[in-house]
């Protein structure tokens, strides 16, 4: 069984956000997107959050989009508190639905998700890498590093491709 295929168009996506208004992963498409995929009780996730805010600081400039969607069941409930207190300067909304979250991420529904995710679009809109919070790339002490490093990659003309953790895992199995 194979998990996420890299590269590969990325699907269309709905980020709820606070106040009732929705984002289209697809209206980002001509711009090179980051998605951070969180839970807001996530100390990793939080931190994670911190480092993508200091890289929209450094490459917003140069077209960056980053989005963060927390897909915890009460991310709804707990979406204003976390974007209060951790204040990410970029859309941070939520999508609760598993099924499409696991479908968007291609991840085995029988493999346990490792957060946070990351995943980074070209401005083809395609997905040129995909990380969950296990992989040596989410290693604490090199993952700022590292997200700069892909954040570059997609801003020069795509990230080298990547599979998943959870493709290694399927494939171990």
């Amino acid at each position: 069984m194979a998990g996420a295929e890299i590269p590969r168009p990325a699907p269309d996506m709905v980020v709820h956000l606070n106040g009732g208004k929705d984002l289209h992963v697809s209206q980002y498409k001509g711009k090179p997107l980051v998605l951070a995929f969180i839970l807001t009780t996530c100390p990793h996730c939080q931190k994670t959050v911190g480092f993508l805010g200091k890289a929209h600081s450094e490459f917003a400039a140069r077209g960056l989009q980053i989005v963060g969607v927390a897909i915890e069941a009460d991310a709804a409930q707990n979406l204003a508190g976390f974007i209060t207190t951790f204040n990410p300067p970029f859309p941070v909304g939520y999508n609760t639905d598993h099924n499409t979250v696991l479908n968007y991420l291609q991840h085995p529904p029988m493999l346990l998700l490792k957060m946070p995710v990351l995943v980074f679009i070209d401005g083809q809109g395609v997905v040129r890498a995909q990380y969950e919070g296990d992989d040596p790339f989410m290693a604490e002490d090199k993952q700022e590093q590292n997200i700069q490093q892909a954040i570059d990659g997609l801003l020069v003309g795509g990230a080298a491709g990547k599979k998943t953790t959870a493709t290694k895992r399927a494939k171990a199995s």
